[in-house]
């Protein structure tokens, strides 16, 4: 049993927290908005009860939670021996939390990033542990997919690496080795297509059922290109994109106006009620643990 911590109680870091507690590790749950606290616990205890409804192990939902200490207050990752950060996609609130976490956290503790696009290396070197720091791409939703890409920086050490591949492992994660590079190698190829598909909606070419459509039954695909956004977050979608066009400086990453004006009225998929569909108030769907 490992003590983890979990900076973020969005859609990914309550799904980390989740499928933490339900392998048995105990869990310090962290978010600055005390809102999103709540509503991650909430989550994760539905999740747990419908669990079984949706295909997955029976779980104890007041064993899960049991398991899971949740807070607004940093200080809560002090003992932590790993911390696994999964923040918005975004350079700058990376930045201040890195430079606070790196103060609050014991030395000898692991960083890791569950980032969807952003190097490794990059964020590691705003810590003073660059050979504790190690990169893992967790999919969404957490508690029901069954692999990870697993990137070390250029300082990670063995050790680091080996240890959080053994807590991939407890989780019931495959962990998919891969070298260090902005948007790895799921979000390199995955960000253009739902970009590329955003477009053929902008641009009026088909409606977002139609090219879903053609994913789903001309390549046997089980989600379109914008189903897959709407579970991801058209926000996170929009995000990662902008970090992959910055880096690269490549025209072919250049963000569709779509995304950018779905992510300002808020229509960021599942976890809001609407994105390329519609889906009606707490309309992320539980999911089972584990």
């Amino acid at each position: 049993m490992t003590h983890v911590g979990v900076v973020g109680a969005g859609v990914m870091g309550a799904g980390v927290a989740q499928n933490l507690a339900h392998a048995g590790h105990t869990v310090a749950l962290v978010d600055r908005d005390p809102e999103a606290v709540k509503r991650a616990l909430a989550g994760i205890g539905t999740n747990c009860r419908m669990s079984r409804l949706l295909g997955g192990p029976e779980t104890d939902a007041e064993e899960v939670l049991g398991r899971i200490e949740a807070d607004s207050d940093l200080s809560l990752l002090a003992d932590a021996e790993i911390v696994i950060e999964n923040i918005t996609e975004n350079w700058e609130l990376k930045r201040a939390l890195y430079l606070e976490l790196d103060t609050v956290v014991r030395p000898d503790a692991v960083f890791v990033a569950n980032t969807s696009a952003i190097p490794i290396t990059r964020l590691a070197s705003l810590t003073r542990r660059p050979r504790q720091f190690v990169g893992v791409h967790f999919m969404n939703p957490v508690p029901m997919k069954p692999a990870v890409e697993l990137i070390p920086g250029h300082h990670t050490s063995s050790d680091a690496l080996e240890k959080v591949r053994g807590l991939l492992g407890s989780m019931g994660k495959k962990a998919i080795d891969v070298n260090d590079a902005c948007g790895f190698v799921s979000n390199r190829v995955l960000m253009l297509t739902v970009n590329e598909a955003a477009y053929l909606v902008y641009e009026g070419v088909a409606s977002a059922e139609t090219v879903d459509e053609v994913f789903r039954s001309c390549f046997g695909h089980p989600m379109g290109p914008l189903e897959t956004a709407d579970l991801i977050g058209v926000d996170t979608i929009l995000y990662s994109i902008e970090v992959l066009h910055e880096h690269f400086g490549d025209s072919k990453y250049r963000p569709c106006p779509l995304l950018k004006h779905m992510t300002d009225a808020g229509l960021h998929g599942r976890k809001s009620g609407e994105g390329f569909y519609p889906y009606g108030p707490a309309a992320a769907p539980a999911v089972p643990a584990t």
